[in-house]
């Protein structure tokens, strides 16, 4: 045989062989690849085997590996550090309501007793930052019940018969702030999977604080699709705050008894449930949406 003919067979060997291990390679980058997004999106404690007997791959593999141990253990210290944290938040909030339920009615009792004109100026403003921190304490507690509870039982709702239940227990606060609330329900009934005792909480919650803040006014819709619009006319607000309404414990104006949780929880609950909570601000007047 030629050598041109020899040099030529050898070279097609080799390029065969190289073509071979390419291939080879990038099956065992793509099994390496699909295996990691998987151990990264399951709780498990498996790491990655790959069946490649390639020493580039398999130390690849292996590094990643010791990554994946890593991120488990400070995933572990992570969950432990959020549940002894929930549970400090939950016990501390709730030991503070009975001290401050007493102070609460000791005030009380010096309202009635014959003060100074400068005495009662002092007094009141106690009985506001009280009535402030009980309101915290009280929406701290709720909040680390909803971050501790077990999954939301879902089930099919009439989202229709939930709003206009969570409207007509308002009704007496609505009325009293002198406001009168536009309403506009469909008469299609609006069904979806959802937990009622979720969804009440996140209509109480969005309809207290606009009562609380509105301008005078309160416009309530359900549409066909299920979209839940709440607005009302907000003077202080502007579009940087608005997107901040949701965030744990920013308040609008600190000088009123807001604080901010509300909201948060709303938009917690929501979420929990796989449904979205917004806020749009236009033209002086906010609009929460709820969209399950």
């Amino acid at each position: 045989m030629d050598l041109p003919i020899i040099i030529c067979v050898l070279l097609a060997i080799a390029v065969t062989v190289l073509l071979v291990k390419i291939y080879l390679m990038k099956k065992s980058a793509g099994e390496i690849a699909d295996k990691l997004s998987e151990k990264l999106s399951e709780d498990t404690n498996t790491l990655i085997d790959i069946a490649s007997g390639d020493r580039d791959m398999r130390r690849l593999a292996e590094s990643l590996n010791t990554q994946l141990r890593r991120l488990r253990r400070e995933r572990l210290f992570y969950r432990r550090g959020d549940a002894e944290l929930k549970a400090a938040v939950t016990n501390i909030s709730h030991d503070l309501r009975t001290p401050l339920t007493a102070i609460s009615g000791y005030l009380d009792l010096l309202e009635r007793e014959e003060t100074s004109d400068r005495a009662k100026e002092y007094l009141a403003c106690v009985s506001d930052r009280t009535a402030a921190m009980k309101q915290l304490t009280e929406e701290l507690f709720r909040y680390s019940i909803v971050l501790s509870a077990k999954p939301l039982k879902l089930e099919t709702l009439c989202v229709n018969d939930v709003l206009e239940e969570s409207l007509a227990e308002f009704y007496g606060a609505i009325v009293q702030r002198g406001i009168s609330p536009t309403v506009e329900i469909t008469k299609e009934r609006v069904e979806r999977a959802l937990d009622k005792s979720a969804l009440k909480r996140i209509f109480a919650n969005i309809i207290g604080n606009a009562v609380k803040y509105s301008g005078g006014d309160l416009t309530v819709t359900l549409a066909e699709d299920g979209t839940v619009s709440f607005s009302n006319t907000a003077e202080r607000l502007d579009s940087v705050t608005v997107g901040k309404l949701f965030d744990r414990y920013y308040t609008v104006e600190t000088a009123e008894n807001a604080t901010g949780l509300g909201l948060s929880i709303a938009k917690l609950l929501a979420e929990q449930m796989g449904a979205r909570l917004t806020a749009e601000y236009s033209e002086r007047v906010l609009t929460v949406i709820f969209q399950p």
